[in-house]
């Protein structure tokens, strides 16, 4: 590809230049740009920048790949970078990759950079452009979705990390025949980032949640309606936080902490599981710390997620299940509007190898809309 500029909305793809060095070197120093894009030298240095710009842009470009400096179009502020590389000519395949300095995230910049570069390299020879991002990278993957690459699976240990294990990465995608359109999602953001009714407030899961998750899944009582009903290590619990947003944005499932409007204190959780996008159906399971029990929490909890969903999603139908025994739980899914459909006779994973049945419950939009939302917890 030519060393040429490409316009995008807001943002032009120009040449890098030695002036930009300073501003390279802080860009990849940002703790963001460290983690993510390994194997930087930590620190990046100014002498590091230099010698990218000298030798690295140039390699990359006889390779038949492409390095170009994201800079304002107006002011011609370096902003961040983007290229790819890995080409492999008989698939039309290549690796693309951006960065954007901190001050300048969050404005849309390697959006629109990517969908310049993207449009541009699909359309002059290339078939096929991959987008590798680490999981806990979501605002890259948001990136990824909003520029038109769709999600097409897991490289499982496919990058070495600084600590020496190696990590998975998650894959999108964009073709040459693609529309380049936002990709729709399955499940999208929370209005305003949360759901309340003004006594509970429900919003996602993230990594600071680690030590409210933990105390909550050492119940007893909760782990024994677990599935499976085993107790998850500290680096599961670590990583089930760390993914959340990651498993949201890909459709999978939303998983929400449960907050007492009142103190700001976490009173429990309540997942969303996409299980069926085929049929348009959903199931939702919740648990609460015992200190917030009885005051209907997980009833208010259980109509806003299915109000959300219901308005929000293409979910047409959402499922819940108890054990036989739990007529608490049983309770909180008819207050909240379910109504009672099968008794499934082993379908879940007990203790010791055991199966056990589980009582299971539907609740249809127009059932909600019927009966109304009661959100007095009764």
């Amino acid at each position: 590809m030519a060393h040429g500029e490409i316009n995008g909305t807001g943002v032009r793809l120009r040449a890098y230049r030695a002036d930009d060095a300073e501003a390279l070197a802080e860009g990849y120093n940002d703790p963001d740009s460290q983690r993510f894009m390994w194997p930087l030298p930590s620190p990046f240095t100014l002498a590091h920048a230099e010698h990218f710009l000298a030798e690295r842009v140039t390699a990359v470009f006889a390779e038949g790949g492409a390095l170009f400096a994201i800079a304002d179009p107006d002011t011609d502020e370096l902003l961040g970078g983007i290229g790819f590389d890995k080409v492999v000519p008989s698939r039309g395949q290549a690796e693309v990759g951006y960065w954007v300095g901190p001050q300048h995230r969050r404005r849309g910049v390697a959006t629109a950079a990517l969908r310049a570069l993207s449009t541009h390299a699909l359309g002059h020879g290339l078939e096929r452009l991959e987008l590798l991002t680490h999981w806990e990278n979501p605002a890259s993957q948001r990136v990824a979705l909003a520029a038109g690459y769709q999600r097409e699976g897991v490289r499982r240990k496919v990058l070495p990390g600084r600590d020496g294990a190696r990590e998975d990465l998650v894959a999108f995608v964009r073709l040459a025949d693609d529309p380049g359109d936002p990709i729709e999602r399955l499940l999208p953001d929370l209005p305003g980032d949360e759901l309340t009714d003004g006594v509970v407030s429900l919003r996602p899961l993230g990594p600071g949640d680690v030590e409210f998750w933990t105390e909550l899944h050492e119940l007893p009582d909760v782990l024994a309606t677990s599935v499976p009903p085993v107790a998850p290590t500290p680096e599961q619990i670590r990583w089930r936080c760390a993914s959340s947003e990651a498993r949201w944005l890909a459709g999978e499932r939303a998983d929400l902490v449960i907050t007492d409007v009142k103190t700001g204190e976490r009173a429990g959780e309540i997942g969303l599981f996409y299980q069926e996008p085929v049929t348009s159906q959903a199931m939702i399971g919740y648990s609460m710390l015992p200190r917030f029990r009885g005051q209907g929490y997980p009833t208010r909890a259980a109509q806003l997620v299915a109000l959300w969903a219901f308005a929000e999603t293409g979910i047409a139908r959402l499922i819940a299940g108890a054990l036989p025994t739990n007529h608490g739980s049983q309770r909180v899914l008819e207050k909240a509007g379910f109504t009672r459909e099968a008794y499934l006779k082993s379908r879940l994973p007990g203790p010791g190898g055991t199966r056990v049945d589980d009582v299971q419950f539907v609740l249809l939009a127009e059932d909600l809309l019927r009966e109304g939302p009661r959100l007095d917890g009764r």
